[in-house]
């Protein structure tokens, strides 16, 4: 176990998680940034952005990029762990990861999401062989051929295009018969000449042999089941939160979202949550950094109390 104790633990580094660090070192509260895989967030799978203040257009890598050197400007620190278990202890809360165990006085959640599976055969077999969930990860890999993407949403629609720089043709399968994206996103793909639409149609099951060569696909109004012939499938379905880490503690809802209220205060005093974990966030980069100031700022104001408190009963 550390013998340092944070005033706070910030556990992830996405654009909320690095905004609060921002606010918090710079408020002299000794921080700990932690982060299991790359700063960033869903910031590394975004080709383009561009609802951004102050930017018209940059890269999802190079937003993250100058939003993680800022966090660390007022001297929090770094660490890239997968957090396990947090135990409240009351006014200490203890952060178990996979590699080191940290004490803090408060805490504040920024793990965000992860994809969906779409939970049909071939999907976990071809995973990597085919299946995709990160269009700029992998969409240089299928320059020249014929993909499959699977949704309805920003995601679906903004990656769809994406992939018309490297396939020769993205069909998009969408289980509805209108999209729940951006009406400007979604005229850019019609518009796109190398998107074809298919509606009302889901995927069955991911077909191939060393990698995918077709999906088996169903027309949810008449039933009718066809092969299709792809070189790949992307999925964008959705998301689910990362919060299996804090089941113990009570403050998700039955599907693991995160409840807090208007201040970002969970029903545990001195833990909040920012970002996309959170039950009806908005979901939007410029968001997850104003719920990130705002925790900050409501972590300032706990510590504080919770050190006058302390110094009082030192007196007393």
């Amino acid at each position: 176990m550390s013998d340092s104790i944070y005033d706070v633990i910030i556990i992830g580094a996405g654009p909320g998680g690095m905004t609060a660090a921002v606010y918090t070192s710079r408020a002299n509260l000794k921080t700990l940034l932690l982060e299991r895989g790359v700063p960033g967030g869903q910031l590394q799978n975004t080709e383009e952005i561009e609802n951004f203040p102050s930017y018209s257009h940059i890269s999802g890598p190079d937003l993250a990029q100058n939003m993680f050197e800022h966090s660390l400007k007022f001297g929090a620190e770094y660490g890239q762990a997968n957090v396990q278990n947090i135990v409240d202890e009351g006014s200490i809360k203890v952060v178990y990861t996979d590699n080191q165990v940290y004490r803090a006085k408060s805490i504040i959640i920024a793990t965000g999401t992860k994809y969906k599976k779409l939970g049909i055969p071939g999907e976990e077999e071809f995973a990597g062989r085919g299946v995709s969930w990160c269009a700029v990860c992998d969409g240089a890999f299928f320059k020249e051929k014929e993909l499959v993407v699977v949704g309805g949403g920003d995601s679906a629609v903004e990656e769809s295009i994406f992939l018309t720089k490297f396939a020769s043709k993205v069909t998009v399968l969408h289980r509805r018969d209108r999209f729940r994206a951006q009406p400007i996103l979604v005229d850019r793909m019609v518009k796109n000449a190398k998107v074809d639409i298919v509606y009302n149609t889901v995927v069955k099951e991911i077909v191939g042999e060393n990698k995918v060569n077709s999906v088996l696909l169903e027309n949810v109004k008449t039933g009718e089941v066809t092969t299709f012939p792809t070189d790949g499938v992307f999925e964008y379905i959705g998301m689910n939160p990362v919060s299996d880490f804090v089941k113990n503690l009570n403050i998700t809802d039955e599907e693991g979202w995160i409840i807090t209220d208007q201040r970002m205060k969970t029903n545990i005093p001195g833990i909040y949550a920012i970002g996309d974990i959170r039950k009806d966030a908005v979901r939007q980069v410029v968001t997850a950094t104003g719920d990130g100031c705002m925790a900050a700022i409501e972590v300032q104001q706990y510590v504080e109390n919770l050190n006058a408190e302390s110094a009082k009963s030192l007196l007393s």
